[in-house]
């Protein structure tokens, strides 16, 4: 069995989560710039055996999509060029910002150290990929 990959996607950077191979544990695994997110991706898999990839999807309260979903769609469409037999999957993150924020202050973490938005997209992708790996 392969691990899943989860993606937070964003406009400067990208948060990625990923399961141990057993699909049992999510973990945040870095946060790339957006730029270098295929070339990352192209490495990571080549590396280790990935099964599936998970990007999150942004959505409004009523249900319809976030204005971040027009980036992502390109985003989509390459993936299925470069991996066109990786199944790629989406997961709703509606409101994982905000989780992940409250699971820094929840950690302990300092008001300094909150501040890091990387950190956020990373634990941001690990918050969509144990929400995919829950209704699994």
């Amino acid at each position: 069995m392969g691990r899943v990959i989860a993606i937070d996607f964003g406009r400067k950077r990208t948060g990625i989560a990923v399961t141990d191979e057993l699909r049992i544990i999510a973990s945040g695994l870095t946060t790339v710039a957006t730029h270098d997110l295929v070339p990352f991706l192209q490495k990571y898999v080549a590396e280790e055996k990935v099964d599936v990839i998970i990007v999150g999807e942004p959505k409004q309260m009523d249900n319809t999509p976030s204005e971040s979903e027009a980036y992502i769609i390109p985003f989509l469409n390459r993936l299925a060029k470069i991996f066109p037999n990786m199944p790629v999957e989406r997961q709703d993150e509606r409101f994982t910002s905000k989780m992940a924020f409250q699971t820094m202050i929840d950690s302990g973490l300092k008001k300094n150290q909150r501040k890091n938005k990387a950190l956020v997209d990373e634990i941001s992708a690990t918050i969509i990929l144990q929400a995919y790996l829950n209704r699994k």
